[in-house]
């Protein structure tokens, strides 16, 4: 078994573990619907995953999201929302792979919140 990784953020100091974000429903700006059929089948966890990425379901949207803003180290609602709206309105139609979805949304995003 590999050590968990240490990362200092301020005067504060997390495993990678700890750094895992739990988005909710709620937390969300948009209404997304539910791919009840899909439910069970294996979501994002990270790369690499070449299964294609449905944005239009609640259970594919928030995996996706809570990675994102693991990998920008954020945990705030103004950053969700901004990756949201990337996702919905900036993100081309030909990016359809779920790491492809994760690299366009975390490098897009770092460009915005610089």
């Amino acid at each position: 078994m590999q050590p968990a990784e240490i990362i200092v953020v301020g005067c504060r100091v997390f495993t990678e573990e700890a750094m895992k974000l739990s988005i909710k429903p709620s937390d969300l700006y948009y209404k997304y619907p539910k791919d009840i059929l899909n439910r069970e089948q294996p979501k994002f966890s990270g790369k690499p995953d070449p299964l294609p990425f449905n944005c239009e379901d609640l259970y594919e949207v928030i995996p996706m999201l809570e990675a994102v803003m693991t990998e920008l180290g954020r945990d705030d609602e103004r950053t969700l929302h901004i990756v949201e709206e990337i996702m919905i309105r900036k993100m081309p139609g030909f990016i359809t792979i779920r790491e492809e979805v994760f690299d366009f949304l975390v490098g897009t995003a770092r460009d915005v919140l610089e």
